[in-house]
């Protein structure tokens, strides 16, 4: 399993007129969240893409718990608990500090250029198998 957090501030453009966070804001605080993980794994998602590949979205989902308000700083933490073979799969959570406001996850796969399902490079599924050393 591979863990990560980061920690994102509310701005205003993100809020309705009650400083209430609107609710489409979460995805790209996964986005940032799924980002930083594989970053922190050696992953660069701009040099996926320079190398041809693609990870788009197959399927997202997210559970509102208790409302993010403007000026909130909020940590964003996000799972990988699998290895990925074609798809990834991550699960997020989004803290105010230790109160758990929203949980989701998001599945991606591996594409190419034309849009064919491809296996990661090497590159990629190396950097995981080091991660997930011992867990088969």
């Amino acid at each position: 399993m591979i863990r990560s957090r980061t920690r994102v501030a509310v701005r205003y453009a993100e809020t309705d007129m009650m400083g209430i966070v609107y609710h489409g804001n979460y995805l790209p605080w996964f986005e940032i969240g799924r980002t930083t993980l594989l970053k922190e794994v050696g992953i660069s998602y701009k040099e996926l893409e320079a190398q041809g590949y693609r990870l788009p979205v197959l399927d997202v989902s997210a559970r509102y718990l208790r409302p993010a308000f403007y000026d909130d700083t909020l940590d964003i933490t996000t799972t990988l608990r699998e290895r990925p073979l074609l798809r990834i799969r991550l699960e997020y959570e989004v803290r105010r500090g230790d109160e758990l406001l929203a949980t989701g996850n998001t599945t991606h796969a591996f594409i190419d250029k034309q849009g064919r399902v491809v296996r990661p490079p090497a590159w990629v599924t190396e950097k995981f198998a080091g991660k997930f050393k011992g867990s088969g």
